[in-house]
């Protein structure tokens, strides 16, 4: 009787890396690696060469040299006395506010208008079509200058806010006025808003090249721990109606949480509030908000909110008819049915486009140069590349920076994306 024995396995040849299909995908992918590796140093050789060529080094020392120039918008304290490092972290700090602030007001305008896109008002849809198309179709750029313009040009100027002693006696008003109970003044050099002062400030932490406001600080700290207080509340809230069926009563408890502590922590440091006034030429006191940082801002949440409603319409459309119905025949209002069954499910198709909204925005603050916001761009890839003559360092930086704070942002939404998903059970 014959025994069936084991094939024989054969020895390892090189041609298996090429005729063999267990090895041949490993072979292109080390040579293209080995390609790309060539690439990069013949790239970096010539890069050097050129620099010694020009009589120039590749270094990062210009950071600490002194920039020379001002910055009108800033957000930590910097004079043109400072090093182009400090300059730096001016200019990224106000491409992050614009960044911030724009995702967040075009977030909020996106979902309102992409829901009464789907408005059962004619008018009202219509009028919201026309909103998305007007915004969408035309550059931003343009949209920058033209807000930039009309707050520039339809503006009074200090002096038109002036009460002279003949005006006071003839009874006159003056041309312009301030508004919200005299304490912000709209100019055509800016708008004047109140500072937050404080009697008993905790003062600055000085780090070397970075410094810390202690009471900013502090802010954060005690807004933070109330922002997991709600949620921890929240969390209890929803535990104890999934095993009762009753929500309990949590509102004052979770207004208290969130106003309490900030305000005894003003009260503590002796909060209050410096008023701009009228001095000589211009507005004194308060906080300049620079025309070139509003006209940005609005651009970017305006131009980006276009786009983020047609996701959002998108979104809900692709939710099934059958779950309003369902949810209309339960009893619930056509506003409760939307903010509990329909716009939850339809973040699973929202986040993902609406990440690349985000990240268009945050890269589109650069255009705020071209209404003279010293932002990273207008920093680092402007003043102090033109100053030092370093075009090599600056971009490469300027594209390290852009690349962390999109991967930050793609992270985080991706977080928040895992956590919305339907989980399986």
């Amino acid at each position: 009787m014959a025994l069936a024995s084991d094939v024989p396995k054969d020895s390892f040849r090189l041609s298996m890396l090429i005729y063999d299909t267990r090895y041949r995908s490993i072979t292109i992918q080390v040579f293209v690696l080995l390609l790309v590796g060539l690439f990069l140093a013949w790239l970096l050789q010539n890069t050097a060469a050129n620099l010694a060529a020009r009589g120039k080094e590749f270094n990062f020392g210009f950071l600490w040299q002194r920039a020379g120039y001002d910055i009108g918008q800033q957000l930590i304290p910097y004079t043109n006395d400072s090093t182009h490092f400090r300059a730096l972290l001016v200019g990224l700090l106000n491409t992050l506010a614009v960044a911030v602030l724009g995702c967040i007001l075009a977030t909020v305008l996106g979902v309102l208008v992409g829901v009464l896109r789907l408005s059962n008002n004619w008018l009202v849809s219509r009028l919201m079509t026309i909103y998305v198309e007007a915004l969408r179709n035309v550059p931003l750029l343009l949209w920058i200058l033209l807000t930039y313009v009309i707050l520039s040009e339809a503006t009074p100027q200090p002096r038109d806010f002036r009460i002279t002693d003949e005006m006071a006696a003839a009874g006159e008003a003056p041309a312009a006025s301030m508004i919200l109970f005299d304490t912000v003044a709209v100019t055509n050099r800016g708008t004047n808003v109140p500072a937050p002062m404080f009697t008993r400030g905790l003062g600055m932490l000085d780090l070397g090249p970075l410094s810390i406001n202690l009471t900013t600080l502090a802010f954060l700290i005690v807004l933070g721990g109330s922002i997991w207080a709600y949620r921890s509340l929240k969390a209890s809230a929803d535990a104890t109606q999934e095993e009762s069926g009753v929500r309990p009563t949590t509102w004052w408890q979770s207004l208290l949480i969130m106003v309490l502590p900030v305000s005894l922590l003003s009260a503590a440091l002796g909060l209050h509030w410096e008023i701009p006034e009228l001095k000589g030429f211009n507005f004194a006191g308060g906080i300049l908000v620079a025309h070139s940082f509003t006209a940005l801002l609005v651009a970017l949440a305006l131009y980006t909110s276009a786009f983020i409603a047609e996701i959002v319409r998108a979104g809900i459309q692709a939710i099934s008819r059958g779950q309003s119905e369902a949810a209309f025949a339960l009893g619930l209002r056509p506003g409760r049915t939307m903010n509990l069954v329909i716009l939850p499910q339809a973040l699973r198709v929202i986040i993902p486009p609406l990440i690349s909204q985000y990240l268009n925005l945050t890269k589109n603050t650069s255009l705020g140069i071209a209404v003279s916001y010293l932002d990273l761009r207008g920093t680092l890839g402007g003043i102090t590349l033109n100053q030092t003559g370093r075009e090599l360092e600056c971009m490469l930086l300027m594209m390290a920076i852009y690349l962390t704070i999109s991967l930050i942002i793609s992270a985080v939404m991706n977080f928040y994306n895992a956590s919305v998903q339907l989980k399986a059970r």
